[in-house]
């Protein structure tokens, strides 16, 4: 959940020149200055590069599942926008391994329309391959979040790292579809982070509007990968999914993304989030693609994250009586609430907490899954 406190330092960050991975091969990006008619089309991920064959993730019901019909349960961390790491000299392989250190057995990758313009697709692209042999040794699954926050269907927007449109939206889309499609490591496109009219400075949005807008945008995603994992969110920041009752999407293989920080409720908990999202996990698949917390004062602090440590227990309580996913924000020393102190991986509060429930699920699940192929 990005804020103004570091709004500055990754602006700032983002003319620095960083010498990007280059994927085995590859066309080279580079063509001479002007000569557009040598741009190369986009090419499919090289799997010879995957040294492991990892389940693939989809819809069944209100479930996601691997491809032997055994129920999955993703837990896992935010990273910060990789283009960010890489010019702090902070994306590595260590980094990865660190997040598989928490128990995470994913990541989600947000990406934010200011950082993929700048780096342009390709260079960007670069950094997803990247992520993908990475997150593979490991055998992480991914999270490819495009990061905006606002109204698209008025292009409002909440800061201008998140400015974007549909036609950039659908290019996006059709980017990372065609080069991933079929591709295990990936279970899951996130299509807008948190759609927002913010109390109405954002403009207005009907929900049968943006629907629409994720309808067209799955089709186009399916004409090249059907059985790939997409996600919705509803309005209020990715928290409101009232209208999803009378009007669902129509699209096969998808999932409701929620953001349920603590103060975005006046609780009590569990009931207020049963009331205004939970119900549905009976009937759809739900990834809370967002949670977190953080004390009064610690760095950053900020509504709606506040809170005094009884949430952490709470929501992975009813998460697990729900069957709902859960990654946690953020996996960064810089962006609140933090689950880092520092670049050693020292954990905060949450990072702590977050840290001991998922190695315990992880090693959990291991031991239910000895001797099964």
């Amino acid at each position: 959940m990005n804020l103004p406190l570091f709004v500055a330092a990754l602006l700032a960050l983002l003319p620095v020149a960083a010498t990007a991975y280059e994927p085995k091969g590859q066309v080279p990006a580079e063509v001479a200055a002007g000569e557009w008619w040598n741009v190369p089309h986009a090419q499919p991920f090289d799997t010879t590069q995957l040294k492991r064959q990892q389940r693939e993730i989809r819809v069944q019901g209100n479930r996601l599942v691997d491809d032997t019909g055994r129920t999955v349960i993703l837990r896992g961390v935010n990273i910060s926008d990789p283009d960010k790491l890489v010019k702090q000299g902070k994306w590595t392989k260590a980094h990865f391994e660190a997040v598989k250190s928490f128990g995470a057995n994913h990541i989600r990758l947000p990406i934010h329309p200011i950082a993929w313009r700048s780096r342009g697709p390709q260079g960007y692209l670069t950094l997803i391959d990247q992520a993908v042999v990475w997150a593979n040794e490991l055998d992480l699954h991914l999270i490819v979040d495009w990061h905006s926050m606002g109204n698209i269907a008025q292009e409002l927007y909440f800061h201008p790292m998140y400015v974007t449109d549909k036609q950039e939206t659908r290019e996006f889309w059709r980017t990372i579809a065609a080069r991933y499609a079929g591709l295990a490591t990936i279970a899951v496109y996130e299509l807008f982070n948190e759609p927002t009219i913010n109390g109405g400075k954002l403009g207005t949005v009907d929900w049968l509007e943006w629907k629409a807008f994720n309808e067209e945008l799955i089709s186009l995603i399916h004409a090249h990968d059907k059985n790939i994992v997409v996600l919705v969110a509803g309005f209020n920041w990715a928290y409101d999914l009232s209208q999803v009752a009378r009007h669902p999407i129509e699209r096969e293989g998808v999932a409701y993304a929620i953001h349920p920080y603590p103060q975005k409720s006046p609780g009590p908990y569990p009931q207020t989030w049963e009331a205004a999202w939970g119900h549905l996990a009976d009937k759809y698949p739900l990834i809370a693609t967002e949670i977190g917390w953080m004390g009064a004062n610690d760095p950053g602090a900020h509504r709606p994250v506040i809170d005094d440590g009884r949430y952490g227990p709470l929501i992975t309580e009813y998460f697990a009586r729900k069957g709902i996913s859960f990654t946690v924000w953020c996996f960064d020393p810089d962006w609140p609430p933090q689950m880092i102190s520092d670049w050693n991986y020292t954990p905060t509060g949450q990072g702590r907490f977050f840290r001991e429930f998922m190695l315990k699920q992880a090693q959990a699940q291991a031991q239910s899954l000895k001797g099964k192929p």
